[in-house]
């Protein structure tokens, strides 16, 4: 009671009488999610150290998973990267790893996403673009050549076909003689979030979360030290949610996945610590720390209470993060290279296990090699330089990250219990809610930044006149044509008649849903059956995933 006596005769006696001669900048100071921010955070008389943040490594993971954090080991400096054809990824991965990172990040091209081959009809144009183009065996092989997957870490952001990607790179391993046991990294293969935000489906759900529990099933006898899933909400903020939504639609779709999980005969501890998760980092500094904190203290939470999970591991948020690549502007971009640090610092202040940074070109084109090289920089200086990452949880105890921290839990837990009416993750994506809830925060914050209630620097404000003198990086057009000729090349000399036999055994399997897919797909790439001819079987069964009309 004394402490909020004597605040209020602060804000009465000290405070009222400079903004009476001084106006506030703004009439209202919020976060991104429309959390207020008072003048100056005090002490709330009811926080429970103990109950909302305990120590690092320990129930409810509020300030880390780990008990030393980045004392006794630095987060996973993980490039996202590639581009055009396996050989020149290739090039540019050893580059990186040259350069100090220490795990890699595959980009598919739009192709590979959707499960066709560069050969297709539909891939014209897009080949090589976006990403790696990735049709068989042997372009994974040339993507990783000289690259001991014994010893480096790889995340591979594909979602649809992730199973059939997941069973080439364990084809890639064995023929280096890797055994599977070895293997490391992540295949995000977190469909769901594509129906809400992103785009590359395939299936309709029932199938394609068969073959994520397919995944989750082998991973947990055969590859146990990688992540079989990472539930993502970097593109739910990319599409425009706000923070919490984030945080709320992520935590959604998780407990979504462990459900199908569980139907699908997995007791929640065998699976659980193989779940990991992907968000992104923001440019509201204070507000991203929190909203990690928060996150991982919900899930801890949500995977004791209400799972019923017994070994600590499995409530353990794990987690990527990538700078937020809808922040950055083809204005000034080297304006981007200050918002990039910032987003980086917070993931880093949050807790992150790995971290991708945003090159500052990535608005204008393909980041080049000088960009990408700055972005790494970026990463190794807040590691060496900055001595943030001396302590855990730096900014723990702070009363505003307190505050923020608090608020950003009761309003995703609000979000998560309404999906829970409506039946779950699924059931709001069929029905619009998650989607129209994304499109209502991206509207008013465009409104926002059009009014100039919102700055970006060197966009609305604080323009130049310019004329960019960077480096770009193109795609060669004649890729396509060469990746063609390529896969004709393979189709030449497989065994037809084998190859016929694996397709209709991956038909039939389509139709019973009696056996896990992993195996047979394993023996289909090893066969020289290339990603599209998978999943063109599989879509002459299941159908492709069709879009509500209203969306």
């Amino acid at each position: 009671m004394g402490q909020e006596i004597d605040k209020n005769r602060w804000e009465n006696e000290t405070l009222k009488p400079v903004i009476e001669r001084y106006p506030e900048r703004k009439k209202e100071f919020t976060t991104s999610s429309k959390i207020p921010l008072p003048v100056v955070a005090t002490p709330s008389a009811e926080f429970n150290y103990q109950q909302k943040l305990g120590f690092p490594g320990e129930f409810p993971f509020t300030r880390g998973i780990q008990p030393t954090m980045y004392r006794g080991r630095l987060w996973t400096m993980r490039q996202y990267a590639g581009y055009a054809t396996a050989e020149e990824s290739n090039r540019r991965y050893r580059y990186l790893l040259e350069q100090g990172q220490t795990g890699l990040s595959v980009a598919f091209d739009l192709p590979t996403q959707i499960g066709y081959d560069a050969d297709d009809p539909l891939a014209t144009g897009e080949v090589g673009k976006v990403g790696v183009s990735i049709s068989s065996l042997e372009d994974m092989e040339t993507l990783f050549r000289e690259i001991p997957l014994s010893k480096v870490s790889t995340s591979m952001t594909i979602n649809a076909p992730a199973s059939i990607l997941l069973a080439m790179y364990i084809a890639v391993g064995k023929k280096q003689g890797v055994e599977e046991k070895q293997l490391r990294g992540t295949i995000q293969n977190d469909i769901l979030k594509e129906y809400i935000a992103r785009g590359t489906y395939i299936f309709p759900p029932a199938p394609s979360m068969r073959l994520i529990t397919d995944v989750f099933k082998y991973c947990k006898t055969h590859i146990p030290r990688w992540n079989t899933i990472s539930i993502s909400g970097y593109h739910i903020r990319e599409a425009g949610s706000t923070a919490v939504q984030e945080v709320a639609f992520t935590l959604s779709n998780a407990i979504a996945y462990v459900e199908a999980a569980i139907e699908a005969g997995m007791k929640v501890d065998e699976f659980a610590s193989q779940l990991s998760f992907f968000f992104n980092a923001h440019n509201n500094f204070l507000e991203e720390i929190a909203k990690f904190r928060a996150a991982r203290r919900l899930w801890a939470m949500i995977m004791r209470d209400r799972f019923g999970c017994q070994n600590e591991r499995s409530m353990m948020l794990r987690f990527h993060t990538q700078t937020a690549g809808s922040t950055l502007t083809a204005q000034q971009p080297e304006n981007n290279i200050v918002r990039v640090t910032l987003q980086a610092l917070a993931a880093v202040m949050g807790g992150t296990q790995s971290l991708h940074t945003n090159s500052m070109d990535e608005a204008l084109w393909l980041p080049t090699e000088k960009s990408v090289r700055v972005a790494l920089r970026t990463q190794q200086i807040i590691a060496h330089e900055s001595g943030v990452a001396d302590t855990v949880d730096p900014l723990g105890g702070s009363y505003l990250v307190e505050e923020l921290t608090d608020t950003i839990c009761e309003k995703a837990l609000a979000y998560i219990e309404k999906i829970d009416e409506m039946g779950g993750a699924l059931k709001a994506i069929e029905n619009g809610y998650i989607q129209s809830e994304i499109q209502e925060s991206a509207y008013h914050y465009q409104q926002a930044v059009e009014r100039e209630e919102e700055y970006v620097v060197g966009m609305n404000s604080f323009q130049i006149d310019e004329t960019l003198d960077l480096e770009g990086l193109r795609v060669d057009p004649l890729i396509e044509q060469n990746q063609r000729e390529k896969l004709e090349e393979l189709k030449s000399r497989r065994d037809a008649a084998r190859v016929n036999e694996l397709l209709s055994r991956i038909e039939q399997e389509a139709r019973q849903s009696r056996q896990n897919f992993m195996p047979l797909f394993i023996e289909s790439v090893e066969n020289l059956i290339t990603l599209g001819e998978i999943c063109n079987v599989l879509r002459d069964v299941w159908g492709e995933y069709q879009q509500p009309t209203w969306i």
